[in-house]
């Protein structure tokens, strides 16, 4: 306030310089597409918004590859005529018999290994590879290719792609849609083994005091919606911390070369620690890759078992 009583507005603060934002980066490389500017704007039905964001065109591209993958193999074994497979039709008839023999059967029993197996294969086959490709550098390539060669305009479909995350599986919306098909087989294999009325009296267990009943009757509801919750959750969040701990340790590089305005102070972090660490990160992205495709396959067919078995 000044000598008469009337308050004096202070100066405003300059606004920092643009710099570096880690946060900025970690967040666009692991979100969605800007629902703002989807890469293919379509109308909204009943309200939905159909549409196509990164992920949904990563979803797209992981299908496509699968499915020309396992037909290419399959047609070309079946051309061939060998009883016994080489090369790559050898380990997908390994990945075949692994899910079969080593998750379904010893969960589901003899009898409905045939009728699960399907399901739980393409669960992991599928998961499998949407963690696989969204380890692969294909935006990063194709932003070096577009800022070299392409040149395309800012708001271009390859501008678009190089915005947003890469890993499918990394998106909460594809992993509860995952759970939500194993809620649903839960009852149908609990339905088909006893009943449609008899599955849900067997999530009860008999003989209890009378007592205890209606403690554990709402227990067993909210079990039934944790098990998606839980599937949905895992999976997602081991994909998605993985990409954000590799470039949190990279964004050292840039952030020491802001610091001490040298290139050479986020070289040599980058060279002593970043890239070191990152290699190692990324080494047990691999090993992720692997344990949540089977984590997740192996809890479905534990939990279809559990509705099939429901008297042990």
């Amino acid at each position: 306030m000044d000598e008469q009583g009337q308050v004096l507005e202070l100066p405003a603060a300059p606004e920092p310089a643009g710099g570096f934002n880690a946060g900025e980066l970690i967040m666009g490389h692991v979100s969605n597409s800007d629902p703002a500017h989807p890469l293919l704007h379509l109308p909204p039905i009943f309200g939905i918004d159909f549409s196509v964001t990164k992920h949904v065109f990563m979803l797209w591209l992981v299908a496509l590859v699968l499915f020309v993958a396992v037909t290419t193999l399959v047609r070309a074994y079946l051309r061939k005529g060998v009883s016994a497979p080489t090369g790559a039709m050898n380990a997908l008839e390994f990945m075949v018999e692994f899910v079969r023999d080593s998750i379904v059967r010893p969960n589901v029993g003899t009898k409905w290994v045939m009728t699960w197996t399907p399901l739980l294969l393409t669960f992991f086959v599928f998961i499998l590879g949407a963690n696989a490709i969204g380890l692969l550098p294909i935006f990063d390539v194709l932003g070096l290719v577009d800022h070299y060669v392409l040149h395309s305009g800012e708001h271009s479909l390859v501008k678009g792609l190089l915005h947003g995350g890469a890993t499918a599986t990394g998106n909460y919306n594809v992993t509860a849609g995952l759970a939500v098909i194993t809620f649903f087989a839960i009852i149908i294999a609990g339905s088909k083994a006893h009943g449609f009325v008899n599955h849900w009296v067997n999530m009860i267990p008999k003989g209890l005091p009378a007592f205890v009943y209606p403690i554990l009757i709402p227990i067993e509801i909210v079990g039934m919606f944790v098990r998606p919750f839980g599937l949905t959750m895992r999976l997602a969040a081991n994909m998605a911390g993985g990409h954000i701990a590799i470039l949190a340790i990279l964004s050292f590089v840039f952030i020491f070369t802001e610091m001490f305005s040298s290139p050479g102070a986020g070289i040599g972090i980058g060279l002593l620690f970043s890239v070191p660490v990152s290699v190692g990160v990324y080494g047990l992205e691999i090993i992720v890759v692997l344990v949540q495709a089977y984590v997740f396959t192996l809890l479905s067919a534990v939990f279809i078992g559990m509705a099939i078995h429901a008297h042990h």
